[in-house]
């Protein structure tokens, strides 16, 4: 009973010790939470493209359940709301460990107008995911153009 005593005191002071190293951390930079939710929603999308991508190049083999749920989930991803991980102020100038650009933030109606069309390329890309090869190629080319210009416009070069 003792040990158990210890177990948790040990838990609860690392518990603390952990939650205070992350506060500071967020002290000096106030986006922190919103930089890395948005950089979680960007490798979600890597990797379901990624599932894809290789199908449709032949680099894995073609799976109708697979390529269904890839597209199922990007489709989900393009539909989640996070203005809070986007907010004015956290871009490459302001802070480090970002690449989006400040004119993100200064062309918010293109912003919207490409997270649209990435919607409907993901929306297209669900539809046909699941009717072969040839068909996810097709829809691949529209939802990969679909990231780039974003990402042409609004994101730097990694270093």
């Amino acid at each position: 009973m003792k040990r158990n005593k210890v177990w948790i005191a040990a838990g609860l002071v690392s518990a603390l010790s952990v939650g205070t190293v992350l506060a500071e951390s967020h002290a000096d930079n106030p986006f922190a939470a919103g930089v890395k939710a948005r950089q979680a929603h960007m490798q979600l999308y890597a990797f379901n493209l990624g599932i894809l991508g290789a199908m449709a190049k032949g680099e894995a083999e073609y799976d109708a359940e697979a390529a269904a749920l890839a597209a199922n989930n990007i489709v989900h991803i393009a539909s989640v709301h996070q203005p809070q991980a986007w907010a004015p102020g956290s871009d490459n100038s302001a802070i480090n460990g970002t690449r989006a650009l400040p004119a993100l933030w200064q062309n918010f109606p293109d912003v919207g107008q490409k997270s649209k069309d990435l919607f409907a390329a993901a929306e297209a890309m669900k539809a046909v995911a699941g009717d072969g090869q040839q068909a996810l190629g097709g829809a691949m080319g529209k939802l990969g153009a679909a990231c780039s210009a974003c990402h042409k416009a609004y994101r730097a070069p990694e270093n």
